[in-house]
């Protein structure tokens, strides 16, 4: 099947599922395949992923919801797109197009981990919705054996989220400097993070966090609170192409969500030789990370736990540089063209 289609409620968002969508869709394409993304509505807030796309983008919407009609022009589309394979990428899209796929064989793709889904909707759609599917694809293979389990899938698969670019230059390890990114948004709880360093006390070194959101104001009031306001740095949203900047500059990459699917901080600080250190929420972070050897994992929500690791690696610059090069030649496995040889091992064994 030389056609491969992935759809996503708002394909151009800012996110890391969409951004793992467009480096699919750029790298199946530049090996020969017909591929094609498609938004089930418009973004409000549009992201550029890939400035020459050598794939087709498609909008169904152009508000952001699921309006009257949106049916009808979905089965139109993907009747006018050779059949092939349409990846699903999430709950959502499966429940709006799994009965309308034609020609299409269908792959759900679920870019979370058990233990959110079993907290949520999810699971229950997994369950309902994902079985019925040629292939069900999670993020790690501990994942996958969940959902199996769980959700009584016999198509269950799983692949890791790629990386978009490999970087030539690692990190030196050498600013006393830790990096937080995601959204300023409850989920990534950057307060724990923020109580974790203060707890640290280390007057030296800084905590920067990247990205905004809703918590900007109530976080940077928690700073103030731990008393390392001076320390922590809000550096709000920074462009993709000047990241690696960032990350040569940092000594340590620290992960503190509540929950996490395959998260690509933890995978980009790895290419840059960063050791990272995170609470255990998922299949996906065990993947990236190897325990002890590449970073360190604490256990969910455990403050203090966390502020113990991020001592012990902020006062070892011998052990930072043996783990921030273990993480780089563990991180090669997540490079785009390994993944990209994954998805074809699943395309191969679709068309069996």
């Amino acid at each position: 099947m030389n056609t491969v289609s992935f759809a996503c409620l708002d394909a151009d968002a800012l996110g890391g599922m969409q951004r793992v969508t467009h480096t699919l869709a750029q790298g199946l394409a530049r090996r020969g395949y017909d591929v094609h993304v498609i938004g089930l509505h418009a973004s409000a807030d549009p992201v550029t992923y890939i400035e020459d796309p050598a794939y087709g983008h498609h909008e169904l919407n152009p508000g952001p919801r699921w309006r009257f009609g949106a049916t009808k022009r979905a089965r139109r589309l993907l009747d006018a797109i050779a059949p092939g394979l349409l990846v699903m990428t999430s709950p959502g899209v499966v429940t709006r197009l799994s009965g309308h796929l034609g020609g299409h064989r269908g792959i759900g793709q679920y870019h979370g981990s058990f233990a959110h889904a079993r907290g949520t909707w999810h699971l229950g759609a997994v369950k309902a919705h994902y079985g019925d599917l040629d292939q069900a694809v999670f993020l790690s293979e501990d994942d996958a054996w969940r959902f199996s389990e769980a959700a009584l899938l016999p198509n269950t698969w799983h692949i890791p989220n790629p990386l978009a670019g490999w970087p030539h230059r690692p990190s030196p390890l050498r600013k006393p400097r830790i990096l937080g990114v995601g959204r300023l948004t409850g989920v990534k709880r950057f307060d724990r993070l923020i109580s974790a360093f203060a707890r640290a006390g280390r007057p030296d070194w800084e905590l920067h966090l990247i990205g905004d959101g809703p918590d900007t104001d109530r976080l940077m009031f928690h700073a103030v609170t731990e008393g390392v306001s001076h320390q922590v740095m809000f550096r709000g949203r920074i462009p993709a192409g000047e990241m690696p900047t960032e990350y040569r500059a940092a000594s340590l990459v620290a992960l503190s969500s509540d929950h996490e699917g395959f998260p690509l901080v933890l995978g980009e600080a790895a290419a840059f030789g960063i050791p990272a250190i995170a609470f255990d929420v998922s299949g996906g972070v065990r993947t990236l990370i190897d325990d002890g050897v590449t970073g360190v994992l604490v256990p969910p929500g455990d403050v203090t736990a966390l502020a113990t690791a991020l001592t012990e690696l902020m006062d070892d610059e011998p052990r930072r540089a043996e783990m921030g090069a273990a993480a780089r030649a563990h991180a090669d496995a997540f490079r785009l063209e390994p993944v990209l040889d994954q998805w074809e091992l699943l395309f191969a064994h679709l068309s069996r």
